[in-house]
């Protein structure tokens, strides 16, 4: 029996390095599935944010490509992401905002800061982020036309994000 206990934390130990090795070799570490992904979008339900027009369960569902993007003016890496967003916009990609864990006042400054890429936007009031499965902001999910979620995306959109991913998912959703 003391001859197989003294074998035991050596193969234990190769059994955790194992589990390392494969976890660390995985295709895309960073990538966070969503349960969501090729079903119809969960509901809208935000309330307004000062003048701006409303992100609705309406527009969510209206023919054409869209981004729905949860950001907040707290948040460096919406910050980065930013100029992505614009650059979407400014090549009439409909993008909705939903302003998440903020207050008004401070998403209002952001938006005077860095511009509004936003058709419609809508604070959260702690549900929808939760019926979309946010970890954390940004997140931006592409949905086609028939409200349908394409790819949803965990992070800032970079240049390098934006070719390899939300363009691609941009042209699948609007097949």
């Amino acid at each position: 029996m003391s001859r197989i206990l003294m074998f035991l934390p050596p193969v234990l130990f190769l059994g955790l390095a194992a589990l390392f090795v494969v976890g660390m070799n995985r295709d895309d570490p960073d990538n966070l599935p969503s349960a969501f992904t090729g079903k119809i979008a969960p509901a809208v339900t935000v309330a307004s944010l000062a003048d701006h027009p409303l992100f609705t369960d309406e527009d969510l569902r209206a023919p054409g490509v869209k981004l729905v993007n949860f950001w907040a003016s707290w948040c460096a890496p919406c910050r980065a992401e930013h100029p992505m967003l614009e650059k979407l916009s400014d090549e009439g990609i409909a993008i909705y905002g939903v302003n998440y864990k903020d207050r008004a006042e401070a998403a209002e400054g952001f938006l005077a800061e860095m511009g509004n890429p936003y058709r419609a936007i809508g604070t959260d009031e702690r549900t929808m982020s939760i019926d979309w499965g946010i970890t954390g902001v940004p997140e931006t999910f592409v949905i086609n036309g028939e409200g349908r979620i394409i790819l949803r995306f965990a992070g800032p959109i970079t240049a390098a994000e934006l070719a390899r991913s939300i363009r691609p998912a941009i042209v699948e959703a609007s097949k």
